[in-house]
């Protein structure tokens, strides 16, 4: 359910090879992602693999909550696009998920979070926040740190960030 009074986009495209598409409740690619272990533990705090199931509930629950997107990738410009992530866009939170390994530390993440950056001044977001980034997750920090976001206070397993826009 995209954000009350905010239409959703269908894609967004970011680059030639890169592009985000709104969910559509197709979600089976995305369970050997939230089976991986280091993934689970980056994103959740645990290695406890989902199910199905709870593939299934947790997008169901960001999907409610904002504008829920499949990350997709693709190796060329010749060649289709394929989910490699997801992220969920709205201004409390923007938790992203670089699901397919071969795709992480290639400045996937931060592209798509200038993207929705973009998005949020478009629509005259005053701040975006993210919820809670573990305090072991440096690349985290480090990505949402290099385009603006700050601490913005203490949470159980880390911090919390803002950024003004």
């Amino acid at each position: 359910m995209p954000m009350p009074g905010i239409p959703q986009p269908a894609l967004l495209p970011i680059s030639p090879t890169l592009r985000l598409r709104a969910y559509d409740g197709h979600d089976t690619f995305a369970l050997p992602w939230y089976q991986d272990e280091e993934t689970l533990w980056l994103v959740d705090g645990t290695r406890t693999p989902y199910t199905l199931e709870n593939v299934h509930a947790m997008y169901r629950y960001l999907q409610a909550r904002g504008e829920l997107y499949i990350i997709e990738g693709k190796d060329t410009p010749l060649s289709d696009f394929y989910p490699i992530g997801d992220v969920t866009f709205w201004q409390d939170d923007l938790p992203i998920v670089i699901g397919e390994k071969t795709w992480r530390n290639k400045g996937v993440g931060k592209q798509v979070l200038c993207a929705l950056i973009d998005r949020a001044r478009a629509l005259s977001f005053p701040y975006l926040k993210v919820s809670d980034i573990y305090d072991y997750n440096l690349a985290s920090q480090k990505l949402f740190k290099s385009v603006g976001f700050r601490v913005d206070g203490k949470t159980e397993k880390g911090h919390s960030y803002r950024l003004s826009l």
